[in-house]
């Protein structure tokens, strides 16, 4: 009588979920106790496919077998890893931090925004039920499983420390009680430009223990505008966050008004708080008034550890915009927000970037002679190195991306076709025609006076420190900032973020 055949059964695996298990692993789990005989063809097949295949020799299963018992454990066991192995989120590491938020939690684990709440933004019914169909949570989960454009990096519990050493809060009463010696300082160029110049303002007032007078902005010679300090910030607030700090007057008292104050124009690049002290700190006892006028980057970026934390409460907290331009940021910023997660772009293409930098826009002959014919008739306004050409310096990155190299850089970082992208800056040189490629990518594309309702705008008109204001607020409160060009803005916000 002829011996029955044996019944042969196979299971194919994935040859990724092989390649992370041991082989000794899976000799011992797969292997059967019984020699089977070989089969040449079978192993020359399975070998130039995708998978692998095991056989198992026995005479029989059922639901008393082992072996049948064996099996199913193993399966459970490998559907197991495949759904911890694509689920577990990545563990944070535990280790102490400095500044550590309460808890060791991370700022998302602990629900804390990013931005700042507006709750006088209004944006209709409209996007109140937006909202309501699409919570920020859902809405942002739904958009990182998209694209992993959208995912945040992991702040690892680190939050922002200003907490001050002893030695700095006992010296403070005393420089803030001083009524002797008083700072004026004049700050020029752009609102971000200013922006940085006040806040080395108030560190060179604390180095030199005088009290500051509200920074004078200087008319600005390519936009003619002549906003105060108080119509950008809201000066109350400033005074009052540096109040332990600095003492901050909005004008010279009566005892130093007819005082004629010791005025430096050409204060060095990168100084140090020992070169301030030596060179005005004297003449500032003598005379009891300084000013100083073209601050940008005098002051040395590698300050003392309490000054560098002054620098930065200054930027981030006392600097609060002014009512009115904090209601009109906010209000464009939720209405990009409403619908998912956005992206700011600063876009540096305006005629005067172009001028300044000495590159050219690479529209066409015609805006590039725009340009050139500028350049030459304004010599002045070139602030590159003059000592190079165009395409050297287009060669060694010190041009602004035009729209066309800003597309490519998106696609190349997986920005998805359907991102909301908010553009900030001025017009571009060329208007419409300049954002061509850019718009044939990412159709949605809006700037603020693309999102604000009619008349919305009509008080800020030829005001660029107020509209590079609301360009700040909508791009600080982005899931994802870029610049396309180095600048103050595009340093403030890669910090503020």
């Amino acid at each position: 009588m002829a011996k029955p055949k044996k019944k042969v059964s196979y299971i194919s695996v994935p040859s990724q979920i092989i390649s992370s298990l041991s082989s000794s692993s899976l000799q011992s789990l797969l292997v059967s106790p019984t020699k089977s005989s070989s089969q040449p063809s079978s192993s020359s097949s399975s070998s130039s496919s995708s998978s692998f295949s095991f056989s198992f020799s026995f005479p029989s299963l059922s639901y008393k077998s082992p072996r049948l018992w064996f099996l199913a454990l193993f399966l459970v066991g490998l559907l197991g890893m495949l759904v911890v192995g694509f689920n577990l989120d990545p563990l944070t590491p535990f280790s102490p931090y400095p500044c550590p938020t309460p808890d060791g939690f991370s700022r998302s684990q602990l629900g804390i925004s990013s931005t700042v709440p507006d709750p006088s933004a209004q944006t209709g019914q409209v996007l109140n039920s937006i909202e309501e169909r699409q919570p920020s949570i859902s809405r942002n989960a739904s958009f990182h499983e998209e694209s992993e454009f959208w995912k945040q990096p992991d702040g690892l519990g680190y939050r922002p420390c200003l907490e001050f050493t002893q030695e700095y809060r006992k010296a403070s009463p005393g420089i803030v009680r001083n009524r002797r010696k008083y700072l004026m300082v004049v700050v020029s160029g752009g609102m971000n430009q200013q922006r940085n110049q006040i806040v080395d303002a108030v560190v060179i007032a604390r180095v030199l223990g005088a009290s500051l007078v509200v920074p004078i902005l200087q008319v600005n010679v390519i936009w003619g505008d002549e906003s105060e300090f108080s119509d950008i910030f809201d000066l109350d607030h400033f005074k009052r966050v540096l109040a332990d700090d600095v003492h901050v007057v909005s004008s010279l008292p009566s005892t130093h008004i007819m005082t004629r104050p010791v005025e430096e124009k050409r204060t060095p690049l990168h100084v140090s708080p020992a070169w301030i002290r030596s060179r005005y700190l004297k003449r500032l006892n003598r005379d009891g008034v300084l000013l100083l006028r073209g601050l940008d980057s005098r002051l040395s970026k590698d300050l003392p550890s309490d000054l560098q934390k002054l620098r930065c409460k200054v930027a981030f907290h006392a600097l609060k915009f002014a009512s009115p331009i904090l209601e009109i940021g906010s209000k464009i910023a939720e209405r990009m927000s409403s619908k998912g997660p956005y992206l700011a772009l600063h876009l540096r293409m305006e005629n005067d970037v172009w001028v300044r930098t000495g590159c050219l826009p690479g529209l066409s002959h015609e805006y590039d002679e725009i340009v050139s014919n500028e350049r030459k008739r304004r010599p002045e306004l070139l602030t590159a190195r003059s000592n190079m050409s165009y395409h050297d310096r287009k060669l060694a990155g010190l041009c602004p991306l035009n729209a066309l190299e800003v597309t490519r850089l998106l696609k190349a970082l997986g920005a998805p076709k359907s991102s909301r992208i908010y553009w900030a800056g001025g017009q571009p040189l060329g208007g419409k025609e300049a954002l061509r490629s850019l718009i044939e990518e990412f159709p949605h594309l809006y700037n603020k006076e693309d999102l604000a309702l009619p008349g919305e705008l009509e008080s800020f008109a030829n005001r660029a420190s107020f509209m590079a204001a609301i360009d700040y607020i909508v791009s600080e409160r982005s899931d994802v900032f870029m610049p396309s060009h180095g600048g103050n803005m595009g340093h403030a916000i890669q910090v503020c973020i």
